[in-house]
């Protein structure tokens, strides 16, 4: 059977999931571009030629019909198979099947992505904006619990389009603001998110679910610290005699005995040859590039079994707006990784323009997994990482000596601003 048309979208895009989960529940073939690269096809004139806006999710039918706006799409592609049941059976359900979506995405979705923005450096912080998203978010939440406490699906007997844009808005949530102690005020709706996403139509869909423990927060950027003035010299003073102790005088001992610290398991890798503190002095002294540089530095001196060298890309450049903001989020993610310092060199940069832009670099760190190193920070699975062999493949060199340069181009957008953890 032949695609009924094509959905240009993301793979952690909700509005995306709930379509695309219509589309497989309702056996309704859809196609995706081959290469679709957000903020790069979706700016071609062929593309804005079709939907004006430039916003995904964006559908083409086979018969020409075109669309935009997740919701819009979800309802079409969900009329697309009468039979599934997906906008029931009736106009009330239909009208209930609206309701519920645009609840779940208008008051859950929204504030989680306006709590990511917070969060991330792509606002400027602000605590009372935070608490009062949150707030939103959890009367809503509390909403959905309260419906779905008594019943199996949202509208009817029968999984609905409802259903569909629900778990997609809480997948996302539970990844981001939605934590271990909001899930246990929501169980009702966790039982339900659950029973959706394992449907053997939606498995593949909606993939792996990440469910964190404490909701993301804002983590300020370290405050230099000024080295204090070397006081004058004092007298010496004459030295006081302890006063004797009654006979039966103990030792105060502390009332809470302080946790002995836990000892990070990068340490217990096998003594390296290569210096990271040594790296990091070479290529803030050096040019980075040409002979006597640091990268020439660098590969005289690394031992690529001690060490391991990444890509880092941001998963979201669809929700960057202004380049400065994009540099602030580098900023804040950085100083998230501060417990990290003696275990990571990064070099991360802004490449495109104000709407149009994307984050890119790359890390060079201790062993041979990222994990370990940078699930300090909370947001650090908004990140994708993947290992560069910089002795072996041309592409992967290419790419992190522009890194480290500041010269790195993607698809045509040019690094603009960039910062560097050392």
């Amino acid at each position: 059977m032949a695609p009924a048309g094509t959905l240009w979208t993301t793979p952690y895009q909700a509005s995306g999931k709930a379509i695309r989960s219509a589309a497989a529940f309702g056996s309704v073939e859809i196609a995706l571009p081959e290469a679709y690269e957000h903020f790069v096809d979706n700016k071609k004139p062929e593309f804005l030629a079709k939907f004006p806006h430039g916003k995904i999710p964006a559908w083409e039918g086979a018969d020409g019909f075109k669309l935009f706006e997740g919701a819009a799409i979800a309802r079409y592609v969900a009329s697309l198979a009468p039979n599934s049941g997906l906008l029931g059976s009736s106009p009330e359900d239909a009208a209930l099947v609206d309701q519920w979506a645009h609840l779940a995405e208008a008051e859950v979705f929204t504030n989680t992505n306006q709590v990511r923005g917070l969060c991330l450096g792509l606002f400027p912080y602000n605590k009372p904006t935070h608490t009062g998203l949150l707030e939103r978010q959890a009367r809503a939440l509390k909403t959905l619990e309260a419906h779905i406490s008594t019943r199996t699906f949202f509208v009817g007997e029968r999984i609905t389009l409802a259903d569909l844009w629900v778990a997609a808005v809480i997948q996302h949530g539970v990844a981001n603001t939605i934590d271990a102690a909001v899930r246990a005020t929501i169980p009702n709706l966790i039982r339900h998110f659950e029973t959706i996403i394992n449907q053997p139509k939606l498995k593949e869909v909606f993939g792996e679910t990440t469910y964190i423990e404490k909701g993301i927060q804002f983590v300020p950027p370290a405050k230099e610290k000024k080295e204090p003035k070397p006081a004058a010299a004092a007298a010496p003073k004459a030295e006081k005699k302890p006063k004797a102790k009654p006979a039966d005088e103990e030792e105060e001992e502390p009332l809470v005995p302080e946790e002995p610290k836990a000892k990070n398991p990068l340490d217990d890798l096998p003594k390296s040859t290569f210096n990271l503190e040594d790296w990091k002095r070479a290529y803030s002294n050096k040019d980075t590039r040409g002979p006597g540089g640091s990268l020439e530095w660098f590969y005289e001196n690394v031992d690529l079994e001690g060490f391991s060298v990444w890509r880092v890309d941001f998963k979201y450049n669809e929700e960057l707006t202004q380049t400065f903001m994009s540099s602030n989020q580098i900023g804040g993610f950085f100083n998230r990784l501060e417990a990290s310092r003696k275990y990571l060199f990064g070099s991360v940069g802004v490449l495109g323009t104000s709407g149009d832009s994307a984050i890119s670099g790359a890390l060079i760190l201790r062993g041979q997994d990222v994990k370990p190193v940078v699930d300090v920070a909370p947001d650090w699975e908004s990140y994708e990482y993947k290992k560069l062999d910089v002795k072996g493949n041309e592409e992967d060199k290419a790419f992190f000596e522009a890194a480290l340069a500041w010269d790195l181009e993607i698809n045509g957008k040019k690094w603009v601003d960039g910062k560097n953890f050392k």
